[in-house]
């Protein structure tokens, strides 16, 4: 299978476990809670095979700073969340980054 179609499974399962981990209301809610192992479970082991292909550096970095994109964005659409002007001018710079890593960069396997 792709790699990038592996790591976007990764991030995407991370979504959904940091998006639980919201909901478990520190752990005192069992369905979100076990959500959230799930979830992270899954990310891992998504990440593992990844790994396989890729180089750590860009899979891990592509991951953390997609996530956090993605969480920031859910926190706006699901927990209305609103960051300032230096926070979206900070998540632009992220994926400026992830931009740089994965397309421009020799480093990347593209």
């Amino acid at each position: 299978m792709d790699s990038y179609v592996l790591l976007s499974g990764a991030i995407l399962s991370e979504l959904v476990g940091t998006t639980a981990l919201k909901l478990s209301e520190g752990f005192s809610r069992p369905l979100p809670s076990l959500v959230v192992l799930l979830g992270y479970g899954g990310a891992f082991y998504l990440l593992s095979l990844t790994l396989e292909e890729l180089p750590v550096g860009i899979v891990y970095a592509t991951w953390a700073a997609l996530g956090i994109v993605g969480v920031a964005a859910i926190g706006v659409v699901v927990f209305d969340e609103r960051p300032d002007a230096a926070a979206v001018a900070g998540l632009g710079l992220i994926l400026a980054g992830v931009y740089c890593l994965n397309v421009v960069s020799d480093v990347s396997a593209h």
